[in-house]
């Protein structure tokens, strides 16, 4: 999906009234290696619901014939309906049977994503000649019929009729949607860019002509209910300016460089305007080329050369967490135009791996003036490539900055006096707080946990409960504030881990109770426990669903504090037995299960709450949580095991395990692997709490050299490959579970 899109390159004059010259234009050739045709609509049904639409039609040159030299090509469509009543967006991309073998070539020439855990997590899927939900394969290519503009694809069409107009039929049985629409052009058409030339978004040359002015009627069935709708539309075509001789190299580029806002406006004065950005992704002030172009209601075209398009309120995705603009101003000073675009809604997010990871494409609403007279209008945006989170790294500090954004919601440090209530009691029990001083809350209670979360840290638990509602078929949209939750829960554990070990630094600042004082400290980060409760006081939650939640919760509570008491009461009788004979195996199991009760289990139970909130089948929600728990104690073997090589950019000390005499995985699985001098040596080091840099280098050294760090790196790995292969016989594949699939790569290979 890109900027632009529909027409008949052929055919076209047959699709406007017969007054309209269209000499003006080099239409394209049927071999143009880039080619879009797009529309969208705004419509009503009797009942003056509001619907609206976009569809684009996308062909592409993945190669040539070796005995023929002419171009090969792929197609695709993306459509989506927006239901302005009812605030929902159904979604549909349908690609082309050779997407898994385009993807693959694509990916091999380090394209499509720049992650390489993203390119092995979607080689993966693509291997097996699949492509990752919510995109859909087609089982046959799209016929198209050049001559007389007919293009059929898996029951979609876009035709050129006899009497002069357009039939968009659009069809998705799965989520029991289907259109048929007739465009009528109303004006002729009108050159986008310079003379009709415009820089594609892979840097191609493109011809880029619309007609801004279409009446459209035709019906709709959703959900088994039919509505006849009219309205007005929009109509794109833009085509690589190239000749079907040319002898270029065809190169697939699904991952373009270049960002863009794009914006067709129908104001309710006669005047259509379009205008739109193109960026550079990794530079967003450095312009690629813009363009506006207003058309009065005589159909005469103006090209206005100064114009604002600003982005001034933004939205995030909980699946892509991805920050999308969603209200603009547009102004155009030449012609006294200040507007301001507003989305109808916020959820219009396009998931698919045309665009990888996404684009924003939705109905928006305009107020404002032109010529200092009110003016109202309807209009799509797209946006696409704006915060783009391409890399594993984007992506948590993405999740990251949700997760800070969530949390002041629910532990704001400034609550009204509703928040105030709700973060100590109800307001049933309002009276509960009869003589407490919210000043006095915020001191004793708010601010030592937001001190804590507000140094930063690993938000990946926040994601776990999003990410499994999406993978089990649910909206984990509703519930972009559940991201405070797991980060409250592991903040108040920190806080108390840190008294009971009596440590003074905590994410490179005091720890809690050091700054604070042991008994607030202790205070605060049991009140982290509970404080996010209020989230789960939605009428939208069943009963049902939250006494599971709960159950889950209160399960996990325990487990947690059974491990923290096995963490505080040591194992050390048992490592002096085990440094004299040397078998390591119950004590391997011992710190494991410290690692599973604190670290594992809490993850595994945000992937339950997902998987329950997302209704999954009992046989799903079991392997989710066993994925994260699997997960959840690799992440702490690999923390083991950069103790011992080191944190990037200095996060932690190297060795500070041994520093505390601390027994880890890589210094019990030592034991296996030493003679009995040196496994009586090493455990006499580790056990004196050396603080000498030079004798703790030399105690790495030796659980290095016997191959103890490489064996518990190998331990989590396959704790976490076993986990994925039975977890993908309940799941289907998509573009979350690749990311997924990823994410848990770069646990085991991360270096913070």
């Amino acid at each position: 999906m890109n900027l632009s899109k529909p027409g008949s390159p052929q055919k076209l004059q047959h699709a406007v009234p017969d007054t309209i010259d269209l000499n003006q234009f080099d239409l394209p050739h049927a071999g143009s290696s880039i080619e879009w045709w797009y529309v969208n609509a705004h419509l009503q049904n009797e009942k003056h619901e509001e619907f609206a639409l976009f569809a684009s039609f996308f062909k592409l040159a993945v190669g040539k014939d070796a005995t023929t030299g002419k171009l090969q090509f792929a197609y695709s469509l993306t459509w989506a309906l927006s239901d302005l009543k009812s605030r929902a967006y159904y979604r549909d991309s349908l690609l082309d049977p050779c997407a898994p073998a385009v993807g693959l070539e694509t990916l091999n020439k380090g394209k499509l994503t720049s992650d390489k855990r993203m390119q092995a997590a979607l080689k993966e899927v693509l291997e097996q000649n699949q492509i990752p939900l919510p995109d859909r394969l087609a089982v046959n290519s799209a016929e198209v019929d050049w001559e007389e503009f007919n293009i059929q694809f898996e029951g979609n069409t876009i035709a050129a009729q006899a009497d002069g107009s357009y039939q968009v039929l659009l069809v998705d049985k799965e989520k029991s949607v289907s259109l048929d629409l007739i465009f009528h052009p109303q004006i002729a058409p009108v050159k986008h860019g310079d003379n009709g030339q415009v820089l594609g978004t892979g840097g191609e040359d493109m011809f880029y002509y619309f007609i801004p002015h279409n009446a459209v009627h035709g019906s709709l069935q959703l959900q088994g209910e039919k509505h006849n709708l009219s309205g007005s539309g929009w109509y794109d075509h833009e085509f690589a300016l190239e000749k079907e001789s040319t002898e270029a190299e065809v190169e697939v580029n699904l991952l373009h460089d270049i960002g863009w806002n794009w914006v067709s406006l129908q104001l309710n004065n006669g005047y259509q305007l379009t205008a739109y950005d193109l960026y550079d992704r990794g530079d967003h002030a450095k312009s690629e080329g813009r363009w506006a172009v207003l058309i009065g209601p005589d159909g005469t075209a103006e090209y206005p050369t100064v114009f604002e398009f600003v982005p001034v309120e933004f939205w995030t995705s909980s699946k892509t967490f991805m920050e999308y603009p969603v209200k603009w101003c547009l102004n155009v000073p030449s012609h006294q135009i200040e507007l301001e675009l507003k989305a109808s809604f916020p959820e219009q997010e396009f998931i698919s791996m045309l665009s990888e990871p996404a684009f924003w494409e939705g109905r928006i609403d305009a107020q404002g003036s032109m010529k200092k007279k009110p003016v109202k209008g309807k209009a799509y945006i797209e946006v696409s490539g704006y915060n783009a989170t391409h890399t594993m790294e984007h992506f948590l500090k993405a999740v990251t900055k949700a997760t800070r954004k969530a949390v002041n919601v629910v532990l704001p440090k400034e609550p009204s006096d509703e928040k105030f209530i709700s973060m100590v009691a109800s307001m049933k029990n309002s009276h509960f707080l009869e003589g407490l001083s919210k000043a006095q809350f915020v001191e004793q209670v708010v601010l030592p946990i937001r001190e804590i979360i507000d140094r930063g840290g690993k938000s990946w638990r926040s994601y776990a409960a999003l990410a499994c509602i999406d993978l089990v078929g649910g909206n984990s949209q509703p519930y972009l504030n559940w991201l405070a939750w797991p980060e409250l829960l592991h903040t108040g554990s920190l806080i108390i881990d840190d008294i009971q070990d009596q440590s003074s630094i905590r994410r490179g600042g005091i720890s809690c109770h050091e700054q604070h004082g042991v008994a607030i400290a202790i205070n605060a980060g049991n009140a982290a426990y509970f404080i996010g409760q209020p989230l789960l006081l939605d009428n939208s939650i069943s009963d049902a669903k939250k006494l599971k939640l709960y159950e889950v919760y209160f399960e996990t509570m325990r487990a947690a504090h059974a491990g923290q008491a096995m963490d505080i009461s040591s194992f050390q009788s048992l490592m002096d037995e085990v440094a004299v004979h040397g078998n390591a195996d119950e004590l391997v199991k011992k710190v494991l299960s410290v690692h599973r009760l604190k670290s594992a289990v809490p993850a595994a139970m945000l992937a339950r709450l997902g998987a329950i909130m997302g209704d999954a089948e009992m046989e799903s929600e079991d392997r989710l949580s066993n994925f994260f728990e699997s997960l959840g104690l690799a992440f702490q073997i690999m923390d083991d095991v950069l103790n011992l090589k080191g944190f990037e950019q200095g996060l932690k000390d190297k060795g500070e395990d041994i520093r505390a005499g601390k027994i880890t995985v890589p210094l019990v699985l030592s034991m296996e692997r030493l003679n009995a001098d040196d496994r009586r040596d090493l455990w006499k080091g580790v056990k004196e709490k050396p603080s000498n840099h030079d004798r703790i280098g030399e105690l790495i050294q030796v659980m290095d050299k016997c191959g103890a760090l490489k064996a518990s790196e190998d331990l989590a790995e396959s704790l976490v490959d076993k986990a994925w292969f039975e977890l993908q016989r309940s799941i289907k594949p998509s573009m979350t579970s690749v990311k997924l699939r990823a994410f848990s790569w770069f646990v085991l290979n991360r270096h913070y």
